[in-house]
């Protein structure tokens, strides 16, 4: 069988890359090539920028990018430029913040039309082969968009010189110090835009947003207003569910295309299950409903198993398109199911589920029903007696064929799978996961790196490459400090201090806040400075986080006047739309206090101590912070926070002391006097 011919894309590492290899569009990977090659020829750029599991960006490689009309169109006018978002998240953020700014929308796939120096001046998304409803296909958009180049060359190049401009422009240092009144509006902007009937906040599609619970959760924990926690209840219990998550072979796909949570695009992500995983933890700790950590354990259980990559860590995602179609691993018909249960267990399904012969899921184009059966619970698939059809249903599900799996490892989604499964372990009582996140952030901290032990952003079949952005080093941080916080081994608060100096010596702004980009990375629209959250929270947001918790455990004050920089950032950034960065919003709940910073001083092998540690890991405290002085320790304890060197043990027995609102209490061996100076209306 002859080899099918390749372009550029062949040597490239990244997944989806590979995926275009074969395509007749001539590609170059991203880099200074393809740009010397478009000044040389005086060509503008094609720029397409997509991720492996993005439906959407299938659709179009199979519509245009294997067309060879299409192809010729691009080739015979254009340098055609593809690009991993995943991989290079520092060229597409660039590239959708001057999406957003010329059209007001944004996604994947990312269209952009630059010239040769590779400022933009046209962008779309998805752009069909053949136009369409009054939106120009590739057949007729290629020669116009190559036609304004050559005859309109002064208005293109006005037009890109002011996007590029304005993406590039620097973000001014903050004015106001933002505090509990921020907390406050932003409460009352959730709660506006809240889906009482359905959960979630606003309408089709709607993503998870696992950070806006976090926040609510912190604000039910400050003020009591049952409001939050009500809305927090329902948006988890509403997921799981939906159709949006798996419930046959678990974990959750990225968003729902309705406002009911039934039918989701199929891909997974593990940047999702990170921080999903995150809010059904916190959850059950706040609540005591235990359903909500079992939905935890079976979004890690879905990670842990499926998406472990081959050399360590956890691979990016799984594909939404299966057996041609987009969902296909995942969806029923009736007789499928008839083929697989008994009459008795079709009829369990039929009282857990909602299924019909006709099927559940309309074809997006024209509405008609499929006769396929998206899982979409009407009793939450909790039944004890599901269990055994669920096994079943996962065992005929196995011998399909399963969606492909991107095996790249990203160091800041691998970072919020070590705070996950960090938080996890010790919320839930699961030592197994504080072992994974322990074997995931050694294998980050030694695998990605460069020759000078610099961080790196991505890792493949044996290969670190693409330099570390301002999330790789704060999402990594943030895996750090939980995993500190669990474990209590002052290797990983140790871990995060010299990864937030490395962070803050090569991506500060004047302003206070970080770029997305290092000092010494090459940036074709700037550095950018991200303050508001998206669907996962900004490195700004989390970089807040992990400055005010390292400085109430270092006792840094420094620490906290950088952290008081990001803030009058964001403050000014945001002005009054404060719900734009949640995540941001939780941190700023931790700065704003009271903080509690709880030390035991103890051998951790002591059951006393042991008891005490438990007391914390047992309650909902979101501004908490625990440090274990054990003797052994007490050298790197003397360098990383000296504080904590003045205070000896009670008689010699295991002893805490809880310090709140920069008041200290009296120290206690007795895990139930601990409990109540930690419970109760006075962190309010």
């Amino acid at each position: 069988m002859q080899k099918p011919k390749t372009n550029r894309l062949a040597g490239e590492k990244s997944p989806y890359l590979l995926l275009h290899a074969t395509n007749p569009v001539d590609w170059y990977p991203w880099g200074e090539e393809p740009f010397e090659k478009a000044r040389a020829e005086n060509r503008p750029v094609f720029l397409s920028i997509g991720y492996s599991s993005c439906h959407w960006c299938h659709v179009m490689e199979r519509e245009s990018f294997e067309d060879e009309e299409v192809a010729r169109l691009l080739n015979a006018a254009f340098i055609c430029v593809k690009v991993d978002r995943e991989e290079r998240p520092d060229i597409d953020r660039a590239y959708m913040d001057a999406a957003v700014l010329m059209t007001g929308r944004g996604g994947w796939p990312l269209t952009i039309f630059a010239t040769p120096d590779g400022r933009p001046f046209y962008a779309a998304t998805y752009v069909p082969r053949e136009s369409r409803f009054g939106v120009p296909g590739m057949l007729d958009l290629l020669p116009r968009i190559a036609e304004t180049w050559r005859d309109r060359r002064g208005d293109v190049l006005r037009t890109a010189g002011r996007v590029a401009s304005a993406v590039s422009e620097e973000v001014p240092s903050g004015e106001r110090d933002p505090g509990q009144g921020d907390l406050e509006a932003t409460y009352r902007q959730l709660a506006a835009r809240y889906d009482a009937e359905h959960g979630g906040f606003g309408t089709a599609p709607k993503f998870p947003t696992p950070h806006h619970l976090l926040f609510l959760l912190r604000h039910w924990r400050r003020t009591g207003a049952s409001g939050a926690l009500e809305m927090v209840e329902a948006t988890l219990r509403s997921m799981r569910r939906g159709g949006i998550f798996d419930h046959v072979g678990f974990g959750f796909h990225r968003y729902s295309t309705d406002e009911r949570w039934h039918l989701p695009h199929f891909e997974k992500m593990l940047c999702d299950q990170a921080m999903l995983a995150i809010a059904y933890a916190e959850a059950s700790l706040a609540t005591g409903d235990q359903a909500y950590a079992r939905i935890a354990r079976e979004i890690l259980t879905y990670t842990v198993d499926d998406l472990a990559a081959p050399d360590g860590g956890f691979a990016a995602a799984e594909d939404a398109d299966s057996r041609g179609v987009e969902g296909g691993f995942y969806l029923w018909t009736t007789d499928e199911l008839a083929d697989v249960l008994s009459d008795a267990e079709l009829e369990l399904l039929g009282s857990v589920f909602e299924i019909a012969d006709e099927g559940n899921v309309r074809d997006e184009a024209t509405g008609r029903l499929t006769g396929a059966n998206v899982l979409d619970g009407v009793s939450g698939g909790e039944r004890i007696a599901w269990e055994a059809v669920r096994r079943k249903l996962l065992e005929a599900r196995s011998r399909r064929k399963r969606p492909f799996r991107d095996d790249k490892v990203l160091t800041d989604w691998n970072g919020l799978a070590v705070a996950a499964l960090a938080i996890a372990a010790r919320s839930l009582r699961e030592p197994d996961y504080a072992a994974a996140a322990a074997e995931t952030a050694d294998f980050v901290l030694e695998r990605l790196r460069d020759g000078d032990g610099r961080l790196l952003h991505r890792y493949r079949e044996g290969e670190a490459a693409v330099p570390a952005n301002s999330g790789d080093y704060a999402f990594l941080a943030w895996g750090l400090l939980e995993l500190h916080q669990t474990t209590q081994e002052p290797r990983y608060l140790a871990g995060a201090l010299k990864l937030h100096e490395e962070l803050a010596a090569r991506f500060r702004a004047e302003s206070g806040a970080l770029y997305y980009v290092a000092d010494d990375v090459e940036a074709p629209l700037g550095r950018g400075v991200e303050l508001t959250d998206g669907a996962l929270p900004s490195a700004n947001s989390v970089a807040m986080m992990n400055l005010v918790r390292l400085a109430r455990l270092t006792g840094s004050s420094r620490l906290d006047d950088e952290a008081a920089a990001i803030a009058r950032a964001f403050a000014g950034v945001l002005g009054d739309n404060t719900s734009a960065a949640t995540f941001f919003q939780c941190a700023l709940d931790l700065a704003v206090g009271p903080s509690t910073e709880i030390l035991i001083v103890g051998a951790r092998d002591d059951p006393a101590t042991r008891a005490l540690l438990d007391v914390p890991r047992s309650l909902y405290l979101p501004r908490a912070t625990v440090l274990l002085r054990d003797p052994v320790w007490s050298g790197s304890l003397d360098a990383l926070a000296p504080w904590s060197a003045r205070h000896r043990p009670a008689g010699g027995e295991p002893t805490a002391f809880v310090c709140r609102g920069f008041a200290c209490e009296a120290p206690t061996t007795d895990p139930s006097a601990l409990a109540r100076m930690l419970d109760g209306s006075t962190d309010r």
